[in-house]
């Protein structure tokens, strides 16, 4: 393989290993805020032991996070020196004040939060993590606005052989830089949510703590009912933006070949590997795509054939990415309200099928946010920054297949370490379950 071959896979090794923490950060940061909020406001010390218990887990996530994403950023200065060059100007903004405010933030608080038990106020105590969970998602916003950019440029012009910013607000107000941030923020939103209810269903079936856990399913199933949904409203317009942005992304989305009108949306659809004939259809709603990408059932849609070879995409992971991860959202859905409606009622720990189906759903979530980083990142090539720079172009010239091997190599040893220390660490506390010791935050952050 060619260096920018394996640069690529590089990249999508360490941004898909480091996606593995963010969504559970983003959500979980905001449930424990809710946790402790309940605690100041209540007194109740159940609150407390749960405010404990999920804190753990969310502070060895969190930390290993924080390691698998610095290594993101040294890659646009090795491998994608020509990147950074052409568009460091824009791109480098964004990134500078994520660094500078929410992770100083963010950085900030949680150790105030590890180790401010008994030592300041329960106020005080509650409200650094809240603004750990602030900065945590303000954080998400800047890396994704940037991101944004690379996916609709605005903003800029092409001077001096480079793109340059003029327009700062125009960077900050991208609306599809917002559109992603939603549905990202909302699906760790919604896979926080099933990560609580998913051990909560373990210990429910142990019989462990029932109290406890059947209060933190109802507290999980209430947001991932509220998630769910304005995660399915917000991808229904992320869509609409990808249709008028990046007409190849959609295409190879629908594996749509021909342009048509009032195109029907197919729920059984199996793409041509070839890339020249239609694909073969199945049952379809008819005009509900063209419904789905302009809100009008008789608009026109741009088929693959309309570009050149060079500026498709690849369909096939684009096309079955997006599938699995629509299917999956709506699976979501459903668990959320079927969660929701049984955890307000007697008997929860007596449905024992439910509570297995939501155990065995804890991965279901993580699954559909890697699959929709496929359709995001494969969706867009051949550009790096759509329709302005090309991936090939971007890759630094200096670098050699060999120096990549090795810190190909080197990374994927090293993250799969943490992967195996992440998995051992919620797995052990986990199934410890809640207990009374109040430093027991702090053992945590030191074993991690």
């Amino acid at each position: 393989m060619d260096a920018l071959t394996l640069s690529r896979l590089q990249f999508a090794v360490t941004a898909a290993f480091h996606f593995i923490f963010v969504p559970l950060t983003l959500g979980l940061s905001i449930l424990v805020a809710y946790m402790e909020s309940r605690y100041v406001r209540t007194n109740d010390d159940l609150y407390l032991k749960m405010t404990k218990f999920w804190g753990k887990l969310f502070l060895i996530n969190f930390a290993l996070g924080v390691v698998t994403g610095i290594t993101m950023e040294f890659q646009f200065g090795m491998n994608w020196a020509e990147y950074s060059k052409y568009v460091g100007d824009i791109f480098g903004a964004p990134l500078a004040i994520e660094a500078t405010v929410a992770f100083f933030l963010e950085s900030t608080f949680i150790g105030l939060w590890i180790f401010g038990w008994n030592k300041v106020s329960k106020k005080v105590h509650a409200l650094s993590i809240w603004l750990v969970a602030i900065a945590t998602n303000l954080s998400a916003l800047w890396i994704l606005l940037a991101n944004g950019w690379m996916q609709k440029p605005v903003g800029y012009v092409l001077r001096n052989n480079r793109a340059e910013m003029v327009d700062f607000m125009a960077v900050v107000t991208n609306p599809y830089g917002w559109l992603k941030f939603l549905h990202t923020l909302l699906s760790g939103y919604v896979l926080a949510a099933f990560f609580v209810m998913g051990i909560s269903a373990y210990h429910l079936l142990k019989k462990n703590k029932m109290d406890f856990f059947k209060r933190s399913f109802r507290m999980g199933a209430t947001f991932a009912l509220i998630t769910s949904i304005l995660l399915f409203i917000v991808g229904d317009f992320h869509a609409a933006m990808v249709a008028k942005s990046q007409p190849t992304k959609f295409a190879a989305m629908e594996s749509l070949w021909e342009t048509q009108k009032a195109v029907p949306y197919n729920l059984l659809l199996i793409p041509d590997p070839a890339n020249e004939r239609n694909a073969v259809e199945a049952v379809g709603i008819p005009k509900l795509l063209s419904f789905l990408a302009f809100h009008d059932g008789n608009a026109e849609i741009k088929g693959l054939k309309e570009f050149p070879k060079e500026d498709r995409p690849p369909v096939m992971i684009t096309f079955l990415s997006f599938r699995g991860m629509a299917a999956l959202g709506i699976i979501f859905m459903l668990l959320s309200v079927i969660s929701y409606i049984v955890s307000r009622r007697d008997g929860l720990e007596s449905n024992t099928t439910l509570l297995r189906i939501m155990l065995y759903s804890i991965p279901l979530p993580y699954i559909a946010g890697q699959l929709g980083w496929l359709v995001a990142e494969v969706g867009r090539q051949p550009w790096i920054v759509y329709g302005v720079l090309r991936t090939s172009d971007a890759i630094s010239k200096a670098i050699t297949p060999s120096q990549v091997w090795v810190s190909l190599i080197g990374f994927t040893l090293f993250y799969g370490l943490l992967g195996i220390i992440d998995i051992y660490l919620l797995a052990k506390y986990s199934k410890k379950g809640p207990d009374d010791d109040l430093s027991s935050i702090i053992k945590t952050s030191r074993e991690v």
